[in-house]
Parts: structure tokens; C-alpha cells; sequence
């Protein structure tokens, strides 16, 4: 076999803007104490009315990183052993972590949420039981621990899924069915594409209610700052009317880039820690769905994506929504792990492999180069660390002008030239210094 050659690029000389930092004003609520809303919200709830002291309960816990999900974890626990029952974990994450026990341990792990910082065990055995068929002929997937279990919990965050709009998204209707599903449970609705998810899992969902302990769930949803505005606690038996009500709420309240339409936008991370397709097709404004109209706002010409988030565990999927990319993204990638999700889920287009540059600097220029706005004074192009945090975001000049007549929007310094390393790689902790990247490398620090 002929060796493949190495590829050179030539280096992009080019005038750079600069950027300008702008910060968007919104006014959202946020919860200052989590711990105690979730204790308030179980002691309120139903849940002594249906088990009895010394059950057995699990606690589902799925692989999105929900804003202090450790903290909300180790609530919940300590509520159910005051109320005298015998708590334990379950992963409820459908196929990710590469579809094995030791990779959803791990990524529950990478959370805080372990045996020996919450002291109670956890399960993430991927055996399960089959409940019955659903209306649509298919079997209904439950995980086995969770089945034996005299109650189950859910912890799950609601708010828009990347793959299709319904009254049901990404929330606790299709953890209990996809997340509580396992590997089973998933690829049984993705086999469908979008109609599996869309129509199919409301359908499982009603299996899995009339045919299993499922006692209480916890809806949370998060505002634009990425911070906790609500956490409703949700009846069995109210979940199907209660949960489209708190997706219009999630709707609300998601962020989202603050203009219609950029040439270029920089992201600094994708992982499946922001988003389930690593970055949010709600914020890029593509959805990329084989078959599908995208018909997502805003309308972006050319995106870079400059890494992988290591709580991604390797899992770029999403990557293809991108145009160019780094080589350190695909050097950081676990194929076997994208390639599980990717196949489960039954959406290829969005993972195939961008274009990829040696470093960040030449990404970026690139994605300048190529942006059809040969004029730097005019090309409108932004900065984010990831599609989740919003808050801050650093734009050209023609971003800035704009963003100066904006009551939502707020110039908060001077401009300035991008800033690189030696190596060619964009100091995003500088930009950033209080996003999720920062403060992880900031603890690796120390």
C-alpha cells in the first residue's frame, strides 16, 4: 500500500480584523439555591403517597451536562434517604459512552456522580427488559436495574432536541424512552429518522408508564446564561400534558447568537457536554437532517470549530456541521465512540469530517478566506466558546456598529486583535475567562 503523503498548506497572509467584546443583556431567572428547590420540589411532590420506607430507588441520571447536575444528584440522594428510601444511580444515557457500562460509568464519573462522593451505588449495566409493543408494532426497551427498582427517579432537562420539533424534545419523555433504553431502545426510534423521534416516542413513552415504576421526574431547564431558572417536579401521571408546557418555557429562555445572519462564526469547542450533536443546530441555525428543509435561523456562511471538549470523552459527533475544523479536533477524536452514536442515532450528515487546518490560526483565516466577504470592514463574523454559553461573544467591526444601536446588546471594551499563542492556537481563556473551558483548565491548574 502506497503511503499517504502528508499535506502542506500554504500559509494564509491576510489582513485581520479586529474584534470587539458584546454582551447580551438578558433577564431571566435564575435559581441561587439548587439544592434545596429539588428537595422542596420531592417533598412536595406525590412520592411518599406511592412507596413505602426502606424501597429501593433508582435515580436516572443521563450523560447532558446539566448546569450542577452534581449538586441537583447529590440532592435528590440525600432527600430519598430522608424520606427513608434505599437510593441508587442508574445511567439512563441510550448509546452514548460508546454503548458500554465502563464508558457510561466514566462519563457519569466526569460529573462528580460516583459511588464514593455520593455513597450510594451506581449501575450502568446495559441489560434490558422488554416492556410490550407500542402502538406502532415496536418493543419498548427498559433498563434492567431500573425495571427492578420499586421506584424510579429521572433528572432530566428539557429543552429544543437538534434532530426535530414536536410537543416531546429532549426532556424526560424521551429519557425515559431513549436514555432508559439503552443502546436497544435508541437505535429501535432512530431506525425511523425523525419520525421515530417525533411520533414513535410518545407511543413508548405510554408503555413505559402504564408497564413500570416510574414514580416521580425532575424537569430542569436553564436559562440563556446557562444557569438553572426552573426545577418543576412532574407526576407520572401528568408528564404527557406537563411536559410541552415546560418546552415553550425551555424555547424561551434557550440562548441563541444575537444576529440574523454572520459570514464567519468561530466556535471554540464542540462536545456533547453542550450540546447532543456537539453544537446546538439551534444556534448555528443549521439542522442538517438527510431529507429535512433547514429552515433554522440564523444563516451562517462558513463555521470553524477549533477543539474537542475532553468531557466529550473522544465523541465528536456533530462535527460536520461545521466547514473547517483542526487537526487537533480529529487527533482528539475516538472513532469508535462518534461512530456508535453516529450509526445509533441514524443522522450521518452532520459527522462527516470538515475540512481540517494544522492550527487555529489558519482555520480561522481560512474560514475568513472563504466566507464570500472579500472586505474585512464588512465581514460579520463572531466568537464563541460553545454554543451553550452565549453570554459573551467577541465581533468584528461590522458586528460592533450594528450591536451599538441594540438595547439587548452591550460594547463592553476595546477592540482588539485576535489573540494567538507561538503555536498558532487561539487563547479562547483570554476571550473567555468564565466559560466552561476556563474554569476547567483553571481547576487543572491547581
Amino acid at each position: 500500500m502506497m503511503p499517504v503523503p502528508r499535506r502542506r498548506y500554504k500559509k494564509v497572509h491576510m489582513e485581520w480584523p479586529k474584534i470587539y467584546p458584546v454582551r447580551q443583556l438578558v433577564h431571566q431567572p435564575e435559581i441561587s439555591d439548587p439544592a434545596s428547590a429539588v428537595r422542596e420540589e420531592i417533598l412536595q411532590s406525590r412520592l411518599r403517597h406511592r412507596l413505602r420506607p426502606g424501597s429501593r430507588v433508582a435515580v436516572a441520571v443521563g450523560s447532558r451536562g446539566i448546569s450542577q447536575i452534581s449538586v441537583l444528584v447529590r440532592s435528590v440522594v440525600a432527600t430519598l434517604q430522608e424520606l427513608g428510601y434505599r437510593p441508587f444511580i442508574v445511567a439512563a444515557m441510550g448509546s452514548h459512552g460508546g454503548a458500554t457500562a465502563e464508558g457510561q460509568r466514566q462519563i457519569l464519573a466526569s460529573y462528580g456522580i460516583t459511588e464514593s462522593a455520593l455513597g450510594v451505588p451506581v449501575q450502568t449495566d446495559m441489560a434490558v427488559v422488554e416492556l410490550g409493543k407500542n402502538s406502532w408494532g415496536e418493543p419498548v426497551y427498559w433498563d434492567r436495574n431500573a425495571y427492578q427498582a420499586d421506584g424510579v427517579v429521572a433528572i432530566g432537562r428539557v429543552k429544543l432536541h437538534t434532530d426535530f420539533s414536536g410537543p416531546y424534545q429532549s426532556g424526560l419523555v424521551k429519557m425515559l424512552v431513549i436514555g432508559l433504553g439503552k443502546r436497544e431502545g435508541a437505535a429501535t426510534h432512530h431506525q425511523y429518522g425523525v419520525r421515530g423521534l417525533r411520533d414513535m416516542i410518545p407511543e413508548s413513552a405510554k408503555v413505559v408508564l402504564a408497564r413500570t415504576h416510574f414514580v416521580l421526574g425532575l424537569a430542569c431547564i436553564e436559562n440563556a446564561r446557562d444557569k438553572l431558572a426552573v426545577i418543576r417536579a412532574v407526576e407520572p401521571e401528568d408528564l404527557l400534558a406537563v411536559e410541552p408546557q415546560l418546552l415553550q418555557l425551555a424555547r424561551d429562555y434557550m440562548a441563541r447568537i444575537p444576529f440574523a445572519q454572520l459570514d464567519l462564526l468561530v466556535v471554540g469547542e464542540l462536545g456533547k457536554n453542550y450540546s447532543g450533536t456537539g453544537m446546538d443546530v439551534h444556534v448555528l441555525g443549521r439542522q442538517m437532517v438527510e431529507g429535512e428543509p433547514d429552515e433554522l435561523r440564523p444563516r451562517i456562511t462558513r463555521i470553524c470549530v477549533l477543539d474537542l471538549a475532553p468531557e466529550s470523552h473522544g465523541n465528536a459527533t456533530g462535527v460536520g456541521l461545521a466547514d473547517l475544523t483542526t487537526a487537533k479536533v480529529l487527533a482528539k477524536m475516538d472513532a469508535q465512540v462518534s461512530h456508535v452514536n453516529s450509526l445509533t442515532s441514524c443522522f450521518l450528515l452532520r459527522s462527516k469530517i470538515p475540512i481540517d487546518l494544522p492550527t487555529d490560526r489558519e482555520c480561522i483565516a481560512t474560514g475568513l478566506k472563504t466566507c464570500w466577504q472579500p472586505r474585512i470592514e464588512k465581514v460579520r463574523m463572531a466568537l464563541i466558546p460553545n454554543t451553550l454559553e452565549l453570554g459573551l461573544l467577541w465581533v468584528s467591526q461590522a458586528l460592533a456598529e450594528e450591536a451599538k444601536g441594540r438595547h439587548d446588546l452591550e460594547l463592553i471594551g476595546e477592540p482588539r486583535p485576535m489573540p494567538f499563542d507561538q503555536a498558532g492556537n487561539l487563547l479562547q481563556e483570554e476571550l473567555f475567562p468564565d466559560s466552561w473551558r476556563a474554569r476547567r483548565n483553571q481547576t487543572l491548574r491547581l
